[in-house]
């Protein structure tokens, strides 16, 4: 099948915007719940629609009072906390347009993305990122302010709680005014420019209106995903960028939705917040859930008993899952059996690894890249059934997902109601709907080669259907390698596949107008502490100084092997070279949305390729 398509369940009037649910909420449920905020030592406080609402319109009287008008563009540079979702519902009530800002941006990305915004005012989370803004401060001459979300005041003159006790203390700004500034936006007016972080050139600012937003959540918590949202008590904890659209259009899906929203600033620590916290649902790149998994394995790496025990659960709960398939497909009934070990191990097993996440939750939402079959049906027979989806930030996210009771582990999906999916002759994704950006700010010649002129979404990705409308991406078509001999080699399908190994964190496969396919393999840190003590290595030993010990090339080896079965001989890594160094954010090798950067790698590591190379072939 080459096109696939399912009906709309909402429709967004004409007069919608995002930032009417927090009125509407205060209005008819003033004391619900909507936000609990972190107060340290594992406490948190509830905030009710009306309290919300109070501290919205607050800061928006502040923003009207420093000038700040419809259409104007305003910039946060922060982690997900708090004051980012409050930030974005007060610009939103303005009529202003957000525009995110990574908090890990450099001088050359802040300048950019605030002079090519035109952008009048920025939000800077630490006197750190207002230091950055103001290095670029000359070269964006359109902002007018800075606002510091940390900061007492005493020290900088422009803060947030200056804002709003400065609207406060005017008393000039009505209600009234604020509604009338609310009911003047349309759903077609844009609501944010989020600059997509892009492995090469500069980013592009993709206009993504409250349309866009609306359609995308509205059609999911009511149709794909209701039984996540939509469920008496449910919540999440936030912990992805809000600068990225993934973790942007939970936040409006939780405000729409009614589920309460939660906010943690670091990834590497909200284990510390899970369990507190309690979520229902959970939203995470791949690499978390590889984490979560990996940190249950080497828990009981010290005994060989429970080791023994943890493999057998294991594989347990991927044939649990695998007799159990939520795809409409059918399946064998699991046997006496296999119930009887699924009962033992969830004694044993399953429930510790469910309590390491709060205990409560059943459903975890992963895109990014692919999770991995055996992962998916591992955490699915654990009691977490992980729904992967696929979207871009120009479709505003969500394009396809996995529904609870549509479940094909492997795929993406089916699209949202309301959403087309099509895959042209060279086999790139299409997509066409309501949740397809109008177009990339500033720049016509973009959005011309995006989108055709039959307003299909040109995704850049490689995919096919099945019969039933569910998503395979197979690649990127700008990533294709041609080897020496002609053969058309996808990259990753072979990445993915070696990236799903515990010990490795990132690769890159090489091969362009070369005689055979290679690879640039780096190490996870933790798993690799792990694995020196089970293989007796020197506590001290780094990457480097193992990058030719037989035991590791050994266990990486195995790994290329088991991903080279997705692929033809042609298509095989026949080398690979451990590198000394991991790919990370921080290096320039990987973008916000941790894409390994192409290009900056294969120049930086362009000897390590060169001697891969160089090694003679063996038959």
């Amino acid at each position: 099948m080459r096109e696939y398509s399912i009906p709309a369940l909402a429709e967004i009037p004409p007069a919608a915007s995002l930032a009417d649910i927090v009125f509407t909420r205060a209005s008819q449920d003033p004391h619900a719940v909507v936000i609990r905020k972190h107060r340290g030592e594992g406490r948190w406080d509830d905030l009710t629609a009306g309290q919300f609402r109070d501290e919205v319109t607050a800061l928006a009287k502040g923003l009207v009072a420093a000038g700040i008008t419809p259409g104007d563009r305003v910039a946060v540079m922060s982690r997900t906390r708090y004051e980012w979702t409050l930030i974005d519902y007060a610009i939103w009530t303005v009529g202003g347009v957000t525009v995110p800002v990574y908090e890990t941006s450099s001088a050359d990305q802040v300048e950019w993305i605030l002079s090519d915004s035109g952008a009048r005012a920025a939000f800077a989370e630490t006197s750190k990122h207002a230091g950055i803004i103001a290095e670029v401060r000359e070269r964006a001459p359109a902002v007018e302010h800075v606002w510091l979300i940390d900061g007492s005041g005493e020290e900088n003159e422009e803060n947030l709680s200056g804002l709003t006790s400065a609207a406060a203390d005017t008393a000039a700004i009505s209600d009234e005014d604020l509604q009338e500034r609310r009911a003047a936006r349309k759903a077609a007016d844009l609501a944010t420019i989020i600059y997509t972080s892009g492995t090469t050139g500069r980013p592009k600012g993709c206009e993504i209106t409250h349309a866009n937003l609306l359609s995308d959540v509205r059609n999911a918590v009511e149709g794909a995903l209701l039984d996540v949202f939509d469920i008496s008590g449910s919540s999440t904890l936030l912990f992805m960028p809000l600068a990225h659209v993934f973790a942007r259009i939970i936040q409006v899906g939780c405000l729409e939705s009614g589920a309460i929203l939660g906010h943690w600033a670091d990834v590497g620590t909200v284990a510390q917040a899970l369990p507190t916290f309690k979520p229902t649902f959970l939203l995470a790149v791949p690499r978390v859930f590889e984490k979560v998994y990996n940190t249950a394995q080497q828990q009981v790496a010290d005994s060989k008993a429970k080791s023994r025990i943890f493999q057998a659960s294991v594989e347990a709960a991927i044939a649990w899952s695998q007799a159990n398939p939520a795809d409409g497909s059918g399946g064998a009934a699991p046997g006496r059996g296999l119930r009887m070990r699924h009962a033992l191990f969830d004694r044993l097993v399953y429930t510790k690894l469910r309590a390491g996440v709060g205990g409560q939750v059943k459903y975890a939402v992963s895109g990014g890249a692919p999770l991995g079959e055996r992962l998916g049906h591992f955490f699915r027979g654990a009691g977490i059934t992980i729904l992967e989806g696929y979207g871009l930030t120009e479709t505003s996210a969500a394009a396809t997902v996995n529904r609870p009771n549509r479940n094909k582990i492997g795929t993406v999906g089916q699209p949202l109601p309301g959403v087309a999916v099509k895959i042209a002759d060279d086999g790139e994704i299409l997509f066409r709907g309501p949740n397809v950006f109008p177009g990339y700010w500033h720049n016509d010649t973009a959005s011309s080669e995006a989108l055709n002129q039959e307003g299909w979404l040109l995704t850049g990705d490689l995919g096919r259907l099945d019969d039933e409308g569910f998503l395979r991406v197979t690649g990127r078509k700008k990533e294709i390698i041609v080897t020496a001999g002609g053969k058309n080699v996808a990259p990753a399908v072979l990445e993915d596949r070696l990236r799903a190994h515990p010990l490795i964190s990132q690769c890159l496969v090489v091969g362009d107008g070369r005689p055979y396919i290679a690879c640039l393999v780096t190490l996870d840190p933790e798993a690799l502490e792990f694995w020196k003590k089970q293989h007796d290595k020197p506590a001290g030993a780094t990457p480097a100084d193992l990058a030719s010990d037989t035991d590791l090339t050994a266990e990486i080896q195995a790994a290329v092997d088991d991903a080279n079965k997705a692929v033809s001989r042609a298509e095989s890594i026949r080398r690979f070279r451990i590198l000394g160094t991991d790919f990370t954010e921080e290096n320039g090798y990987l973008t916000p949305s941790l894409k390994v950067r192409r290009n900056v790698v294969v120049a930086d590591f362009a000897d390590d390729i060169e001697a891969i190379y160089k090694q003679p072939q063996s038959a």
